[in-house]
């Protein structure tokens, strides 16, 4: 039995979602993993000695299997599954890759969190944390997409709060600037190396999945009475969406 009780964490496969479930998992926490890639959300639970739910969180079927696998007491919810889908100016966007965002990142978020409420709610009470974004605070050229689904996330997140007032569960929303991971800016730009290669030039130290993963420690540990409503995390040569210092 672990110390800390149960964390799920939706698109665990990668990046900061894979990030957040080994440090979870350090933490004390019985540690839940979901995310499409059966084999690669198996590669992560081996390692953090946790659970695989492989789970698409766009799917209702996925979701309830994922809230049967978690239990009926869950400590902590990591929100991360989603994702950003193209580049292009707002007049030229594919608007079927609007849809696949909003399905992923609004409405996933929606089930996952609905569907463990109870849960959450259990024993002494959980924490929820989701991984927005700062484009889902300030709009951005060739961003009209992602950031109209990020702001939606954020303002769940924030209603959510407020109506869970004067019961047992924290809700944060976490929002992170330039993050160098594995695969995002990658799947953004659609595969094209060079442009995803492009998004990090000459930023000498962008954020690292870990730094997100440690910010997530951080607010589920803090005392029961402390809610984070929101954090908004850069590095240091990010100074907004429209100022990053480049070398070179």
């Amino acid at each position: 039995m672990s110390d800390r009780g149960v964390a799920v964490v939706t698109g665990g496969s990668s990046g900061i979602g894979r990030a957040c479930a080994l440090r979870l998992a350090q933490d004390g926490y019985a540690v839940v993993v979901a995310a499409r890639r059966a084999e690669r959300v198996q590669e992560v639970a081996t390692e953090c000695g946790g659970r695989a739910v492989t789970c698409d969180v766009a799917d209702p079927v996925d979701v309830a299997r994922l809230v049967e696998a978690a239990g009926a007491d869950v400590a902590l919810l990591v929100n991360n599954a989603g994702g950003a889908l193209g580049f292009d100016l707002f007049e030229a966007d594919d608007l079927s890759r609007w849809e696949q965002m909003f399905a992923a990142n609004v409405m996933g978020w929606a089930r996952v969190t609905q569907g463990l409420l109870p849960a959450l709610e259990a024993g002494d009470g959980g924490t929820i944390v989701s991984i927005s974004s700062t484009a889902g605070l300030l709009a951005y050229e060739r961003g009209a997409g992602y950031c109209a689904v990020k702001a939606a996330e954020s303002m769940a997140s924030d209603a959510l709060r407020l109506e869970l007032c004067g019961r047992p569960v924290r809700v944060c929303d976490i929002a992170p600037g330039m993050v160098k991971s594995e695969e995002f800016s990658l799947t953004r730009m659609g595969g094209d190396a060079e442009r995803a290669a492009a998004v990090y030039a000459g930023v000498a130290e962008p954020l690292t999945e870990q730094d997100i993963a440690e910010c997530v420690s951080w607010v589920a540990g803090l005392p029961r009475h402390v809610n984070i409503d929101k954090l908004t995390v850069r590095p240091v040569a990010q100074a907004s969406s429209y100022k990053v210092h480049r070398q070179g």
